[in-house]
């Protein structure tokens, strides 16, 4: 209770975030990138993108690319013999 005997109610606004996801596993450049930029262009700003990708080549360009065209990765983590790269829009 305040000081004027009314209850304080704190309200937790939800907020749910679309996460998608891309599997790139089976493709190769330039096909990695031009994947995840077109998969991009059709979520909203503030969503998720989940790329499934193999080492080499596309974990390196991936991430740098996503980060140059003003997206923000906010997780690359190794699964298996496979990675994840986490990016928000």
């Amino acid at each position: 209770m305040n000081k004027n005997g009314f209850q304080k109610k704190v309200l937790k606004e939800a907020v749910t975030i679309m996460q998608h996801t891309l599997d790139i596993t089976k493709e190769r450049c330039p096909m990695t990138m031009v994947k995840v930029k077109l998969k991009l262009s059709q979520i909203d700003d503030g969503e998720v993108l989940d790329v499934l990708l193999s080492e080499g080549e596309p974990l390196e360009s991936v991430p740098r690319t996503a980060e140059e065209q003003g997206h923000r990765v906010e997780d690359i983590r190794k699964d298996g013999e496979l990675y994840h790269v986490v990016i928000r829009k």
